[in-house]
């Protein structure tokens, strides 16, 4: 899943650290926890609790297992000296045919967060706007047909 490289900009590598390590030494031990009290009391109507408490577990170990492996393939990225050129790590600001000005940073997957203006590279919004400049007529595909939007900045 993980075998190109994945970007992530300098406070998304913290976030990523930061999350495995609360992972690891936080979420994984309380839920070792639950599991190990559940199971010692024995009661046959724990056998449902203990179910749940092992897919939580499942899912702990799994995101813990995805995190590694994203580390493991980091690229750091970094806006671009302020050419004109959109890029991963720049921020572009946009204008819709009649709808005001939307901004977006061009992020990887693992740090894309659209609702706080973060999109991902390999988003059709994201991909579409990569090698535009300023000025430049953008069209992207969407399940609903396509939308248009102008270039009016690159941060």
């Amino acid at each position: 899943m993980f075998d190109k490289p994945v970007y992530v900009t300098a406070a998304g590598l913290a976030q990523l650290k930061a999350d495995l390590e609360y992972l690891r030494d936080v979420e994984r031990p309380e839920v070792i926890e639950r599991l190990q009290e559940v199971q010692a009391d024995g009661s046959w109507m724990d056998d449902t609790e203990v179910m749940l408490i092992r897919d939580e577990l499942s899912f702990v170990e799994a995101r813990i297992d995805e995190i590694e492996r994203m580390l493991a393939n980091v690229q750091i990225i970094e806006a671009s000296p302020h050419d004109s050129v959109i890029d991963i790590g720049d921020t572009a600001v946009i204008q819709a045919d009649e709808d005001g000005l939307e901004t977006y940073t061009i992020v990887g997957v693992a740090e894309a967060d659209p609702a706080r203006g973060l999109i991902s590279n390999e988003s059709p919004l994201g991909h579409a706007l990569l090698n535009q400049k300023v000025g430049d007529e953008v069209l992207v595909k969407v399940p609903d047909g396509v939308l248009h939007f102008r270039v009016v900045a690159v941060k």
